[in-house]
């Protein structure tokens, strides 16, 4: 690709240390008007820090740094902003009690005499949202808006600042296939106005579709920086974790015994009466060792079928269910725990973990119960069980009473994990277990479910990533608009009939011979 001769930002000897520990060692890093730059690495190997450097996050590091061939120093992301650097973290940024408009211009309120030109500010961000296809009105309040919305109003509040440089952190994270090629779009328009994106995404299928360039770090170090066309997915991985992986997914389907959940008829109300059913009139069964994938786009109730039948919805969820055919009503969700449930929600830092907590705290919450004697914490058998878990899930952590929250994205998803695998569950509800961890966490989840299954734990899936349900399901059902539309064995599904059933569903489900 022919770049012009100075970049629009670089980086170079860049490091840091948090005390005596170094996170960054010499990494240079150039971004070029018109390129799409993958910044590459596991959970851990230095990609949040450099980006903060380059935010303006942190100012106390070592090396160089150049924005259109001058030297600065930031020393706060306004300062990033008014140099033309913008970044899209993937913790979102917006204020949950504001406007759609107010989040979008916030700090940059456009004002006349002292006074918010309001009308100003929605046309303006009636446009930005009409150019990413995003359903809201300026006038919403953000909290209520569906997590995919607000990763795109994320977006459309970095666009509205007219960077040159704009930095993404796994943006796709919660969008579907339909709202990432819109973002996918976006992004090639945005090239062609000579902005440079820095793309950090562990989807393999982003990167070959998106890449001009890839930057590779491991452990804070720089391992290469080249041309997409001259490092191939296994390559590219062989770079990351530093060793080959010849095989991402690797189900190994144990026989199936007998039926652990069977629900018919299951419905979840909306919060108000005149709101549609969440979830409407599904039935299923799953059995010991089988994972169960579920697929549909943002919206099609599959993560609500999940939560209702946790008991997160209570007396709005209905319907018949019956455990190891047993008849139940779960209208908390203790009742779910007490009948061998676990739910790791899509959402780990807002409803899996407690960060300010200790990695042993999370890990031991859902049973502390156990560890506790006429209202005493009995710390040493619940600090032993934590480590006997955090071994057995590879946890990576210098001490488990560090808080949770200064861990990898993989490394809290494993905790995630813990806290429920430790009640030794029969039925373990899994909603999107590996978004926001990179190539080498996503195959120890992978084991770990492999090795679940093996133990005859039930598991219901729900993942964006196509090549991860269609690799990991031994059955996979479709959603829409709250009901099955389709099922398919795990080995006669594919991409094209999921996506088929998820958007234009047939009268009757279709079940594959």
């Amino acid at each position: 690709m022919d770049r012009p001769h100075d970049p629009l930002l670089r980086l170079v000897g860049v490091g840091k240390k948090f005390g005596t520990v170094e996170v960054l060692r010499n990494v240079d890093l150039s971004i070029y008007p018109g390129e799409v730059h993958i910044l590459a690495g596991e959970n851990g190997a230095g990609k949040s820090t450099l980006v903060k450097i380059m935010a303006g996050v942190y100012s106390d590091y070592t090396g160089t740094m150049e924005v259109a061939g001058r030297q600065v120093r930031l020393s706060s992301p306004p300062e990033a902003t008014a140099m033309g650097i913008s970044v899209i973290y993937q913790e979102l940024s917006l204020v949950s009690t504001m406007t759609v408009s107010d989040n979008i211009f916030l700090g940059l309120f456009l004002h006349r005499a002292g006074f918010v030109r309001n009308k100003a500010q929605c046309d303006a961000t009636k446009r930005l949202l009409a150019k990413l296809g995003v359903q809201a009105l300026p006038e919403q309040r953000v909290g209520d808006l569906p997590i995919a919305t607000r990763h795109l109003i994320e977006i459309a509040k970095a666009m509205s600042r007219n960077a040159k440089v704009i930095i993404m952190d796994e943006p796709t994270s919660a969008l579907n296939v339909q709202e990432s090629e819109k973002l996918f779009a976006l992004i090639r328009s945005l090239k062609s106005n000579g902005c440079g994106i820095i793309y950090i995404s562990h989807k393999m299928e982003e990167i070959e579709q998106l890449a001009d360039r890839i930057t590779v770090l491991r452990d804070g170090m720089l391992i290469g920086s080249v041309s997409a066309a001259e490092l191939p997915t296994p390559k590219l991985i062989h770079w990351m974790v530093g060793r080959p992986m010849e095989q991402q997914f690797s189900r190994r389907a144990p026989p199936t015994g007998k039926e652990v959940l069977r629900i018919e008829r299951f419905c979840v109300a909306g919060p108000l009466r005149r709101h549609k059913p969440l979830v409407q009139e599904v039935a299923l069964s799953i059995r010991q060792g089988e994972i169960l994938g579920i697929a549909g786009l943002e919206g099609a109730g599959n993560s609500h079928l999940l939560s209702g039948l946790f008991g997160v919805y209570g007396r709005r969820a209905t319907g018949r269910v019956w455990i190891e055919g047993k008849p139940v009503r779960i209208d908390r969700p203790v009742h779910a725990m007490q009948q061998g449930m676990a739910l790791l929600t899509n959402d780990r830092k807002a409803t899996g973990l407690i960060l300010p907590m200790s990695i042993i705290a999370n890990i031991t919450l859902a049973k502390l119960r156990d560890f506790s004697t006429a209202g005493w914490r009995r710390t040493a058998r619940e600090t032993r069980a934590a480590h006997e878990i955090a071994r057995a899930l590879r946890v990576r952590a210098n001490s488990l009473r560090m808080e949770v929250g200064k861990l990898s994205g993989g490394n809290q998803q494993k905790v995630a994990l813990a806290k429920w695998m430790l009640l030794n569950p029969q039925l373990l509800l899994l909603d999107e277990p590996t978004r926001g961890v990179d190539v080498g966490a996503k195959r120890e989840v992978y084991e770990l479910m492999n090795q679940w299954t093996a133990r005859g734990i039930a598991i219901i899936l729900i993942t964006s990533e196509m090549s991860e349900l269609l690799a990991m399901s031994d059955r996979i059902l479709v959603m829409h608009r709250g009901r099955i539309t389709a099922e398919f064995s795990g080995s006669r599904a594919t991409p094209q009939a999921i996506v088929n059933a998820a958007m234009a569903p047939p009268v009757e489900k279709e079940i594959p011979s």
